[in-house]
Parts: structure tokens; sequence; C-alpha cells
């Protein structure tokens, strides 16, 4: 006999049972239509890659997180920790079979070696979409405006956090840091984690402490989007073209949604990876800012050049996702959709009959009812263990088909209300999609 293996699954990874992977299915679907409703086509790549690839400009934590090893041809490899560098892996090698500007989505697992906590698991889903192509602020703006119209078909109300690294690093360079625009970048980017006495101790290390008083009264700049945009600009020397693009972004969004409203100029948002240069952002949730972001992104200029041997830059904006804590925060707030996707079952009286059980239901799938069908016969005198088994799946409807199932009249079973009713199959397909 074979020796005993106890069911386990590593630490920060997960099973998911029927009732949560149809909740997530039909998160990522919902996720997926408003992505098409711009225009974005979808792509996949590979979960491994070269290290060397996904290596080639992550920078900070990133290394240390991720899953690296020789595979069995002794090849360095690792799995993905995000789908932004394989994207620009992806944009080097096919750049002459696309159209640009390129918009894309790409859902899929990531892989990052972290320490877990709520929400922020090992194995992970992330949502990304791009525009990759352009260097309009009207490109930046889609791509916000796509992270607007998502948490809005989700039921969700957000606030997007924006700034310009570019103006940050102009103000690194007007106070004579900009040597240390990487270390500076970083610490900023955990003050929400570490505190501002922690943040300070921090910079003065490799900075002074009238520098880092400078930086934190910069990153700290309180009031309305223009308010905050005057005064940082103020800081960082005057007008330029980092802080126009800024104030357009601001102009499309009233234009776009009338108001301004889930739309806040934070200059504490950096973005912690090296390959962000331009505008980012970070999406909180109204209602349980807390949990932290739950999509965030920003400009990466000339990402893809790192895989390319042409000259000439592309130019990408675009956002992430996190599909795991964006349903942790649903959990919490009690906005998950309902888990069943399937509300009725045909019973199986007579096992000779299953193929006119499975004609019926045909009937009902192609009118737009989803519908199963039981497999193994209980018999006339034990339908109730049926309606059981119903129960267990969460079903709300039995339907008891005639002799013949695709003719004669049905007996509908409503399971909450303990009623039957006789319908004719045009009577029962109406019924059903009137009350799904």
């Amino acid at each position: 006999m074979a020796a005993y293996i106890e069911p386990r699954v590593l630490k920060g990874f997960r099973d998911f049972l029927p009732d949560a992977e149809i909740i997530r299915r039909g998160l990522i679907e919902n996720i997926e239509n408003t992505c098409r409703s711009f225009g974005l086509v979808p792509i996949d790549t590979p979960a491994m890659e070269y290290a060397e690839i996904l290596l080639g400009k992550g920078g900070g934590e990133t290394e240390k997180q991720i899953y690296r090893f020789k595979d069995n041809g002794e090849r360095d490899v690792a799995l993905r920790f995000d789908l932004t560098v394989p994207f620009a892996r992806y944009i080097a090698l096919h750049r002459a079979e696309l159209t640009f500007p390129f918009k894309r989505y790409h859902i899929g697992k990531v892989w990052r070696g972290e320490n877990t906590q709520r929400g922020r698991y090992r194995e992970f889903t992330q949502c990304d979409f791009d525009i990759i192509g352009s260097d309009s602020p009207a490109a930046d703006f889609e791509i916000i405006l796509l992270i607007y119209s998502t948490m809005k078909n989700l039921g969700v109300d957000v606030n997007i956090h924006v700034n310009h690294r570019g103006i940050f690093n102009r103000f690194l360079t007007h106070i004579g840091q900009s040597e240390k625009s990487v270390e500076i970048l970083r610490t900023v980017d955990k003050l929400s984690k570490t505190g501002k006495e922690e943040t300070l101790k921090s910079l003065a290390e490799f900075t002074t402490e009238t520098n880092a008083q400078k930086i934190l009264e910069f990153v700290e700049a309180k009031g309305s989007f223009k308010d905050v945009l005057n005064r940082i600009t103020e800081l960082s020397g005057g007008s330029s073209p980092e802080s126009q693009r800024l104030d357009s972004l601001n102009q499309y969004m009233i234009d776009a949604t009338g108001c301004a409203d889930p739309f806040i100029l934070d200059p504490s948002i950096t973005r912690g990876l090296d390959y962000y240069t331009g505008v980012v952002f970070e999406t909180f949730l109204k209602e349980l800012p807390d949990i932290g972001s739950v999509c965030s992104g920003g400009r990466y200029d000339n990402l893809a050049g790192l895989y390319s041997k042409e000259n000439d830059s592309i130019s990408g904006v675009g956002s992430s996702i996190g599909l795991d804590r964006l349903l942790t925060a649903l959990e919490t707030l009690e906005k998950l959709p309902a888990a069943n996707s399937c509300s009725a079952a045909i019973a199986c009286v007579d096992a000779e009959k299953s193929g006119l059980y499975q004609g019926l239901a045909q009937i009902l799938r192609q009118k737009g009812f989803p519908c199963e069908v039981f497999t193994d016969p209980c018999g006339e005198k034990n339908i109730v263990k049926q309606f059981v088994l119903a129960e267990k799946k969460g079903l709300r409807y039995v339907i008891i088909a005639g002799n013949n199932p695709v003719s004669d009249k049905v007996l509908l079973r409503d399971l909450g209300a303990r009623q039957n009713t006789e319908l004719s199959i045009e009577e029962l397909a109406v019924k059903l999609i009137k009350n799904r």
C-alpha cells in the first residue's frame, strides 16, 4: 500500500471552492467587459520567463521576492512577479505584428514570495490594462477613466490618487538631491506604512535634516487638486510640462464625469518600481481605505527598450487591479455578487430519458437560461432526494419533466416557496427568465 501523503497547500497559496470561484470569475468577466467596451484587446504571456527578462528593471524588493530556480535544462528561469514586465518583452518581440497605439488587457496569476497578510498572497491574480505607443495625456486619462469605470461597474466608489514622477524629480533637482532620487522615491513610497517620523529619519540618513523636511513638505501638500498642484509647482521651481499634464488630466476628468471628486493630487504617490517615469496613480475604496490600493500603475516610457535593439522609444501607460485584495474588500463591504450562476436543475426520474432531459435543458439554454441536469436516477418515489441535492447546491428550482420531456408539460418546484406549478415548456422558459 502506498505511503500516506498529507493533503496540504503552501502558505500564501489557496484552493478555491465552487462558490468562491464563481464569484472570482464573475468579477473577471465584469472587468473584461469594461476593458472591451474601451476597445482593449486580450493577450496572454507565459507564467515562466528567463530570469534576466523579469529582473531587467524590476528593482527594489522585486529580486528578493521572485520565485527563481534552474529548470531541467539548467536554464535560469523565474515565475512572473507582475504582468507589466512580460508585456514589455512581448512588445519588443512582436512589435512588427502590432498596430500602435496598442491597447491591451491581460488577466492572469503572478507570484511573489512576500509576507502574507489580509488580502495579500504569494500566488494572486492581476488584471492589467495598458496603452502603449502613445505619449499623449489623453492616453494617461483613458487608463484612469477605465479604472474609474471598472470600479463603478463593480458597485464601489473610489478615490484615485495621482502624481507625476517627473515633477517630483524636478523638485529633487531644485533642492540638489537628484542623484539620490531612487532612494528618496522608495522611502517616500512607504510613507503611509512607516509614518512621518520614521520617514524623516530614513530620509535624513542619505540627505540632510533640512532636505528631509523639504521633501516631506512636498509630499504632504494638501488641499484641492488645483491648490496642491500650485504648491508643488512652486516647490519644484515653476511651471513645467509635467505640471501642465497634471492640470490637463484634472480638466479631462471634469469634462468626462462632470466633476473631479474622485480625482486627488497626492504628491506622496511615487510607486516604488523603477520603470515608472511619468504620471502614477493608486486607487482606494472610499468605504475601506485602510485595505490599501486596489488598483495602481502609471507611465513607463521606454520599458520595452530594455528588450529591443531599436533606438526609438515606445511610451506606455497602464494599471493593474489586484483581484484578490479587491475580493477581500468587497467581502468586507458585503458587496460580493451572488455565487450562483445556475438556479435550476432537471430531475432525473428515469435514466433511460437522460438524453431527453438534456434536450429540455438545451431548449432552456438556447433561450438564455442556464440549467443543470441531474444524472443519477431517483425514481418518482424518491424525488425529494433531488430536492435536497438542489438545495445543497444553492438552486432555486427543480424541473420534473413528463413522459416526453421536450414536449409535455412539466412540474416546476420552487424550493424556497415549497410550491409546485404545472407549465408548458414555453411558459417555463418565460417564468425562469423573468425570475432569475
